[in-house]
C-alpha cells in the first residue's frame, strides 16, 4: 500500500516552496520516505479550492493535511477538490468538523473537561439567552468565553475571564466585546466554560499537547503557548489512561488532546481537543515520531 502524501502549506511569496513554519515538517517526511505535495492555502480561504490543490499530483492517493488552520467550510471543498484528482484525505469532513469544533468533541469528553455549554450564531446574544446559559453551567462561579475553536486568552480581562457568571452584565459586557474582537474569524458562536485552576510553571499553566493517531499517542510535546522546550524533551508524563478511552469514543484519526493537571486534585483534565492536521507543534519538538506515524497508516 502506497503511503499517504503529506500535504503542506506553500509558501505565499515562493508558490513552488514549502511554507517555511513547516518546512522542517516536509523535510523530515522525505527522510522518512514519504511524499509531499503543496497545498495554497490563501486560495483555500478565497474560496477557489481547485486553484489551492493544482500542485497536488493527480491520480490515487490518500492524504493528510498538515498546515495552517481551515475553517469547517471550507474544508469540505478541499476535499472534494482533493478528490477530484484522486486525492482521499484520511480525514473526512465530518471527522474534522467533529474535531475541530467543541460541540463535535464535548459529548466524547464531558466529565474530563471544564462543563461547557454554547449558544449558536454570529450575534452577540441578548442578557436573558446568556443568564440562561449560565445558569445551566451552576449559575454562579468564573468561566470563560470562547468560540467552537479558539478564545482571546491574551485579552483576558475584557474579552475572555468572567469572574462570576451571576453577574449577567458583566457576563454581556465579555461577551459582546469578544465577538467584536472575533469578528469575521467567529466560529460558529459563543462557548461558556467553566473556568478550572491548573497547576503553573513560570506563571502559565503546565499544559501538554498529546498527538493522537488512529487512537494511539504518537508524541507528547508541551502546548505551543505553554512552556519552552528544553532539548525538545518534554518534562512531564501525562497520565493517558484516562484520556485514550475518550480519543477511542471520538473516533477521529488524527487529533490532539491538550491536558493540564488540576490545581486543587491533581487530576490531569482535558483543557481543549483540536485537528491534528491544523494543530501546531512547539517550538523545537521533533515532529518524527508524528509524522512516521502518518506516512505508516
Amino acid at each position: 500500500m502506497t503511503a499517504p502524501v503529506i500535504l503542506l502549506p506553500c509558501d505565499p511569496l515562493a508558490p513552488h516552496r514549502t511554507d517555511g513554519h513547516f518546512a522542517g515538517e516536509a523535510e523530515v517526511v522525505r527522510e522518512l520516505g514519504g511524499d509531499t505535495a503543496l497545498v495554497d492555502h490563501d486560495a483555500l480561504l478565497a474560496g477557489e479550492a481547485e486553484a489551492a490543490v493544482r500542485r497536488v499530483p493527480r491520480g490515487p492517493s490518500a492524504a493528510w493535511y498538515r498546515g495552517w488552520m481551515v475553517p469547517s467550510a471550507a474544508y469540505t471543498p478541499l476535499a472534494r477538490a482533493l478528490a477530484a484528482r484522486g486525492c482521499t484525505l484520511l480525514t473526512t469532513p465530518a471527522g474534522y468538523t467533529a474535531a475541530h469544533e467543541l460541540p463535535g468533541w464535548y459529548g466524547a469528553f464531558e466529565g474530563a473537561t471544564p462543563q461547557s455549554t454554547w449558544l449558536p450564531g454570529a450575534a452577540v446574544p441578548p442578557p436573558q439567552e446568556l443568564a440562561a446559559a449560565a445558569r445551566r453551567l451552576g449559575g454562579t462561579g468564573p468561566a470563560v468565553v470562547k468560540d467552537f475553536v479558539k478564545s482571546r486568552k491574551h485579552e483576558w480581562e475584557e474579552a475572555c475571564f468572567v469572574p462570576d457568571l451571576a453577574d449577567t452584565a458583566a457576563l454581556h459586557r465579555v461577551v459582546s466585546r469578544f465577538v467584536e474582537l472575533q469578528g469575521e474569524f467567529l466560529t460558529g458562536g459563543v462557548v461558556l466554560r467553566r473556568f478550572e485552576r491548573y497547576r503553573l510553571r513560570g506563571g502559565r499553566a503546565e499544559e501538554w499537547r498529546v498527538w493522537w493517531v488512529d487512537g494511539e499517542a504518537a508524541l507528547v510535546t508541551p502546548h505551543p503557548d505553554a512552556a519552552v522546550l528544553a532539548g525538545g524533551t518534554p518534562a512531564a508524563d501525562p497520565d493517558l489512561g484516562a484520556v485514550r478511552p475518550l480519543v477511542h469514543a471520538l473516533g477521529c484519526r488524527f487529533v490532539t488532546t491538550d491536558l493540564a493537571v488540576r490545581e486543587d486534585d491533581g487530576r490531569w483534565q482535558v483543557v481543549e481537543v483540536g485537528d491534528g492536521q491544523v494543530s501546531d507543534l512547539p517550538q523545537g519538538a521533533d515532529p518524527a515520531p508524528l509524522l512516521a506515524a502518518l506516512v505508516s497508516c
